[in-house]
């Protein structure tokens, strides 16, 4: 029989007051930040890349903030105390992802680009498709990752504020949108940086704090800790071994290698990750960036399988899943118990402080992703493909004027700006009408953000997360390598790269089990699924690679040696970066 504190419940009626509270002072630190911050520059480099001035152990916090998402926080603390084993593997995915960043892309993307991935691919290949194609597929990533954060907050702080009305989960997705907005528009990239970093430092502390409370609790004994949580699973030995989420059909065991494969490419096409890399001032700081994230993401997920571990062995496989059936709860759950049980000041101190670093860690994740994909449309879009369009007239008639009235307002420029300096003012321009760009891109995304996380409450959002790693990984990283390190690579191969890999995991996800099909698919009540699996990767991620080289050997123009050389020195060397 279990001796342990009794099951306990979510704190109810007053004390909740105490999470509200750390709420707003969460909201109050992160606003104050964004006002301090948004005073110190304008210009693009300081909205897009903070001023390139970080250290690398400032970039590190930000890059670990930034990857450690409400869904690593909770949902994987949460699989472990539900599923055991199988929720180790799931988190280890994500941490082996850290590597192929730090060993193929953390340096040459700071050599190669500027402020996103498709800055990268224009180095060598100058065309305006090809920044299309990147900047969409970029936000749609961006985009889908977003929804299900807000989705996510909406659900979770409802929870943890005691209610479950769809009330409370509406006003929350907006609030989160609202602040999210204010972030980006009003701070950049600096405000989202240390915001980042004040998150990452929270986060980390509430892990400690937890882990060392738990080690206290069984004196340091891991193998009774096991014990204790495979006793208390409801599934006894068979939660210390594998295959009691992931092995029970081939079917299922393909799922989780393509949702693996999904994980650990993915995290190097994410726009909101390589972006990390444009805020440190050299490639070396931005590989040293990289190092430190990996030992704060390790570290985390370290003690997030004790977390999960101490959930089940302290509130039990069951309460976790009748508080919240993906087991988001887990980590608070556990937290009240080791405060001191339901009712006592230390559990409700504990439970409300853990709810509020989940809380930070949703508005820095959503800051994050929102100013990639405004970065992504004013950047890429707007000022790489549709502005940068050669505009064709007719007739001799229109291009004469036209020219004239060129040489009438260059002339006006040399004479205001004192001759020479009429281009610096021109890009100076120009680059502050790609940030209010960037800006208005950032209300608009918010709005559509907050528009479908409102549309989608009350359904399972939890494929977005592993659909945006797909997508990411399926898109973003075929056309990031092939550039990189593919000679023959051409403009065609590219855009083909991009959209045979976004195009296919788009589909593949629409057909698959998650939108139709079973009890809690989005659209339960319908079946038009026939692809088997949850996750594309496993197939959209090849068809990307496949597609990239089938465009480029197709090609009717070969590829520029010139400008293959070029990017090869300088994302080797850092000779001409920025």
């Amino acid at each position: 029989m279990r001796t342990a504190t009794p099951p306990p419940v979510a704190p109810t009626g007053d004390h909740h007051d105490l999470a509200i509270v750390l709420f707003a002072v969460i909201v109050l630190v992160t606003l104050g930040i964004t006002l301090w911050v948004g005073r110190r520059g304008s210009a693009a480099e300081d909205f897009y890349a903070g001023g390139r001035d970080f250290t690398p152990l400032q970039n590190g916090f930000a890059l670990s903030g930034d990857y450690l998402s409400a869904a690593s926080f909770l949902g994987v603390a949460g699989l472990i105390a539900l599923y055991g084993y199988d929720g180790v593997l799931y988190s280890i995915g994500f941490l082996v992802a850290w590597l192929v960043v730090l060993m193929l892309v953390a340096e040459l993307v700071r050599n190669a680009g500027r402020y996103t991935l498709a800055d990268v691919l224009a180095l060598r290949l100058r065309r305006r498709k090809v920044r299309a194609a990147a900047g969409g597929a970029s936000i749609v990533v961006t985009l889908l990752y977003l929804v299900a954060q807000m989705v996510g907050a909406g659900s979770l702080v409802a929870l943890l504020l005691g209610t479950n009305s769809s009330g409370a989960r509406t006003w929350t997705i907006v609030a989160v949108g609202g602040l999210m907005i204010v972030y980006v528009t009003i701070g950049g990239m600096r405000a989202t940086t240390w915001i980042q970093i004040v998150k990452a430092v929270l986060l980390v502390a509430g892990s400690v704090l937890l882990t060392v409370l738990l080690m206290v609790r069984f004196h340091g004994d891991v193998a009774e800790l096991m014990r204790q949580a495979a006793q208390h699973s409801g599934a006894g030995q068979r939660y210390l071994e594998p295959g009691l989420k992931y092995g029970g059909s081939v079917t299922s065991r393909l799922d989780f290698f393509s949702l693996g494969l999904a994980l650990v490419l993915g995290t190097a096409g994410l726009p909101h990750i390589l972006s990390r890399f444009y805020t440190v001032p050299t490639a070396r700081a931005a590989r040293r960036s990289t190092m430190w994230a990996i030992g704060l993401v390790g570290g985390f997920y370290l003690m997030a399988i004790a977390l999960g571990l101490g959930a089940t062995a302290l509130v039990g496989s069951a309460e976790v899943r009748h508080a919240n059936p993906a087991g988001n709860t887990a980590v608070p759950l556990l937290a009240l118990v080791l405060g001191g049980g339901n009712g006592s000041t230390g559990g409700v101190v504990l439970f409300a402080l853990i709810s509020a670093i989940a809380f930070a860690t949703i508005l820095a994740v959503v800051a994050g992703l929102t100013l990639a994909s405004s970065a992504a449309f004013a950047h890429d879009i707007w000022a790489g493909a549709w502005r940068g369009r050669p505009r064709r007239r007719r007739g001799r008639r229109a291009a004469v004027p036209a020219s004239r009235r060129a040489r009438a307002r260059a002339a006006a420029g040399g004479r205001a700006a004192g001759g020479s300096g009429s281009g610096e003012t021109a890009a100076r321009l120009s680059e502050q009408q790609e940030v209010g760009v960037a800006r208005i891109a950032a209300v608009g995304i918010g709005a559509v953000a907050i528009a479908l996380s409102l549309f989608a409450q009350q359904l399972n959002v939890a494929f977005l997360v592993g659909l945006a790693f797909a997508v990411a990984a399926s898109a973003n990283l075929p056309v990031l390598l092939y550039s990189l390190f593919w000679r023959r690579f051409t403009p065609r191969g590219a855009v083909c790269s991009v959209y045979g890999g976004l195009i296919p995991a788009v589909v593949l996800v629409t057909f698959s089990p998650v939108v139709s099909g079973s009890k809690v698919a989005l659209f339960p009540g319908m079946d038009f699924h026939w692809f088997p699996l949850e996750n594309p990767g496993i197939v959209s991620i090849p068809l990307g690679f496949l597609a990239g080289w089938i465009g480029t050997v197709t090609s009717p123009e070969p590829a520029d040696p010139d400008r293959y050389a070029e990017l090869e020195v300088r994302s080797l060397t850092g000779a001409g970066a920025a």
